[in-house]
């Protein structure tokens, strides 16, 4: 009977449990919705949320013949609109990235630009717009297309060093740091031969921003976040499993290696997806993972959907502040971000290892 009243209590509290995290992945995604169209409403032309919410419907539903200005369908679907997708996708790509990084590593300060990723994306950028130099691209593209190729290079080189030690969690983050240092000298060697306008386009770059954001770049974007995020939530039980180290995880018969390299591999194509486009845009891969695991725990099943939810809220809300609080002048999505962000990094140094991933 003893048994029995036990194996109750449990099954009712993980239906509690199980409850919350549904619980707020629905609040989340209104939440998330209502911002969007706070945020789509908010500038220097004035509208209203009504105003947005009807442009949209007429875009999307022209049977419903719904009276709209011109002035205020181009304000929406072709200013603000794909600056607030971009922030939505962004948000939930980086959050993503930085949740199934930090499971692999167990590590709550790890994130996907820890292994050199942004880094490395700096100086391809830095390479383009200083020496007019690229991999692959039309000139148009040289920078988009040179940032993310050296992203996908640092996570190829940071692999390469780490598998002769065996890919433990420790190799793969010393090798990130170590070429995260390497790249950063290469772009501070680029700034100094620069030219004064040239210093200033690869600042404004490494700033992050989402200003100029356009329907294909979001498209390229989304593309390879539906592609990417499927294949981490597949991995949900195997990152579980691996949080209790890889021992356990092996004789759970989790292939370790196989999980953390392919995991490693799709966080670092989301991660160079979104900052190709948008520069460095830091601390949101960071926190919102860890405040998305205080809310609603350890278990990536919920864990990784739930933190692309609040990655992308706290993008959106950061770039908002950034471009409306000090009009005439737009702050960069990027150094907002880092400013909210430096008090949660604080925090994650000050908590154990074992605080967090319980």
């Amino acid at each position: 009977m003893a048994a029995i009243s036990h194996t109750t209590a449990a099954s009712e509290l993980y239906s509690r449990l199980t409850a919350r995290k549904m619980l707020f992945v629905l609040v989340g995604s209104g939440l998330l919705v209502a911002l969007a169209l706070v945020a789509t409403a908010t500038g220097s032309a004035e509208i209203t949320v009504g105003d947005v919410a009807a442009a949209i419907a007429a875009r999307i539903f022209p049977f419903l013949n719904l009276a709209i200005s011109e002035q205020t369908s181009a304000i929406v679907w072709d200013i603000r609109l794909p600056r607030i997708v971009m922030g939505i996708v962004a948000g939930a790509g980086l959050a993503i990235s930085g949740a199934a990084m930090q499971g692999i590593m167990r590590n709550p300060l790890v994130s996907p630009f820890t292994i050199g990723i942004s880094s490395a994306a700096a100086f391809g950028a830095s390479v383009a717009i200083i020496l007019g130099a690229g991999l692959v691209g039309s000139e148009q593209y040289l920078v988009i297309t040179n940032a993310f190729l050296f992203a996908l290079l640092a996570a190829f080189l940071v692999y390469g060093l780490a598998r002769t030690r065996g890919m433990r969690p420790e190799t793969l983050i010393l090798a990130g740091i170590a070429l995260m240092y390497f790249f950063s000298a290469g772009t501070s060697l680029l700034q100094y031969l620069a030219t004064e306008e040239e210093v200033h386009t690869v600042v404004h770059w490494l700033f992050g921003t989402l200003t100029g954001a356009t329907w294909e770049n979001i498209l390229v974007v989304t593309v390879i976040f539906a592609a990417c995020v499927p294949l981490l939530i597949k991995y949900s039980w195997d990152l579980n499993a691996m949080v209790a180290g890889d021992d356990l995880a092996t004789t759970l018969g989790v292939n370790t290696r196989r999980v953390r390299t392919v995991s490693m591999a799709l966080a670092t194509v989301i991660t160079a997806g979104v900052i190709c486009f948008t520069g460095i845009i830091g601390f949101v891969c960071l926190v919102a993972p860890h405040i998305t695991r205080m809310i609603i725990g350890a278990d990536h099943r919920f864990l990784l959907p739930c933190s692309c939810i609040l990655g992308a809220g706290m993008l959106l809300g950061a770039d908002t502040l950034g471009r409306t609080v000090f009009l005439p002048t737009i702050i960069p999505a990027g150094i907002v971000v880092s400013i909210i962000g430096v008090p949660f990094f604080v925090y994650l140094i000050l908590r154990t290892r074992k605080e967090y991933f319980q």
